[in-house]
């Protein structure tokens, strides 16, 4: 998908109605309060060469730095927080709400952006051994933990 898709993407998902029950979508997961979708995501299925792999993390990591570039000239320089210390307090126990508790194994940092009513936040996951990496944006109107 293209970075002008994406940008689409985000766009509406900032105007839909957020669903009164979780459900998953084609693309993620919305609930209440907010949507989460999968903008460019590994598959553990692939049975590619690792090239090929790394070619995808790239091409994943150009995307990001061009959403970052974009949606900062759009809102201005987003904010980095890391969801570190909620991932080791909900090992501890602490009930962390969603969308945060269900990003919080997945992407370790994240560039948020205060919209309205709303916080966009844009989240790149990167295997930590390995060539995998996902991108991944939530629009919530629950405030990270």
């Amino acid at each position: 998908m293209s970075t002008a898709h994406h940008l689409r993407l985000i766009d509406g998902m900032r105007t839909r109605e957020f669903p009164v029950e979780r459900i998953r979508t084609g693309t993620g997961v919305s609930g209440p309060g907010y949507h989460t979708v999968f903008l460019h995501a590994d598959d553990d299925g692939w049975d590619e060469d690792e090239a090929a792999r790394l070619d995808h993390r790239a091409q994943c990591l150009a995307e990001h730095d061009a959403l970052i570039t974009l949606l900062g000239a759009r809102w201005g320089e987003p904010q980095m927080i890391s969801l570190w210390s909620a991932q080791e307090r909900m090992m501890s126990g602490e009930v962390i709400p969603d969308p945060w508790a269900e990003t919080v194994a997945g992407c370790e940092y994240f560039r948020l952006w205060r919209i309205e009513e709303r916080w966009i936040a844009l989240g790149l996951c990167l295997e930590e051994n390995g060539p995998g990496c996902e991108l991944t944006v939530v629009v919530t109107e629950i405030g990270p933990p």
